[in-house]
């Protein structure tokens, strides 16, 4: 199993938009294969980090949900969106291996 981490950097001024973002991505990993763990939304501190995970069987199961995820029209235009609203300033994504109880 391989697990994503992803660190965004967000516009602080613009989280209801990002949290609509995020909702719509956790189905759509859903909907190609994946185990989402959700998305950490700023509350306390800095207002500006979100956090979210998401796993895959494999990294080429998450290799095909990148390529699946770029044809499809849900994916592009949330895509879009976010491109266009520019509430994500920057992110950081690493693969982690998952220990499980």
């Amino acid at each position: 199993m391989i697990t994503c981490h992803l660190k965004y950097v967000i516009d602080p001024y613009q989280l209801p938009a990002f949290e609509r973002y995020a909702r719509q991505w956790i189905g759509l990993v859903r909907r190609f294969g994946g185990q989402h763990h959700g998305y950490l939304m700023p509350s306390e501190g800095a207002n500006n980090i979100s956090y979210c995970s998401f796993s895959f069987a494999s990294l080429a199961d998450y290799e095909r949900y990148r390529q699946d995820a770029a044809q499809d029209p849900e994916c592009m235009r949330l895509m879009d969106e976010a491109n266009e609203l520019k509430f994500i300033v920057s992110y950081e994504r690493s693969f982690m291996r998952p220990v499980f109880e």
